[in-house]
């Protein structure tokens, strides 16, 4: 509970203390905070953080390069889409989300053979927590400029 205390506050610490944390920064606080909470033995983590960095960097890929284009160019011109457009765009936008998925599904495959069910579903809550205390400084951080 104190680790969890602890790296919870260096979380919080180290976003406040970053001005613009670049993905780099964000992605050294989330190895630390999974890594606590998983509570992984020398060789889970030697065999779990190469798959779960692969499959971390296909969703930032997916993510950044296919789906943030995709939604930019429908949220600019939703309006103006003729019907064959919207639907080439529509297609393109489930062929993105369903690759998400498959790395999710292909990540919980990997890890079975790693680490036990029970620590694949911690990994989903940690991931959850994560986002969420980061959300929640990022909105700190906004309202205090304001």
């Amino acid at each position: 509970m104190k680790t969890y205390i602890l790296a919870i506050g260096l979380l919080v610490l180290s976003l406040g203390a970053i001005a613009q944390p670049n993905r780099d920064q964000i992605r050294s606080l989330k190895v630390a905070f999974i890594t606590e909470r998983l509570n992984l033995t020398p060789k889970e983590a030697q065999e779990f953080w190469p798959i779960y960095n692969a499959y971390d960097d296909q969703m930032v890929k997916i993510k950044f390069e296919e789906l943030r284009g995709l939604r930019r160019n429908i949220k600019q011109n939703v309006e103006t889409l003729s019907d064959s457009e919207a639907k080439n765009l529509l297609d393109s936008l489930v062929i993105a989300e369903n690759k998400l998925h498959d790395q999710e599904v292909s990540l919980i495959k990997n890890l079975k053979k790693v680490i036990s069910p029970q620590k694949i579903l911690l990994l989903k809550v940690a991931e959850e927590d994560f986002n969420r205390k980061l959300f929640e400084q990022f909105r700190k951080r906004r309202q205090q400029r304001q």
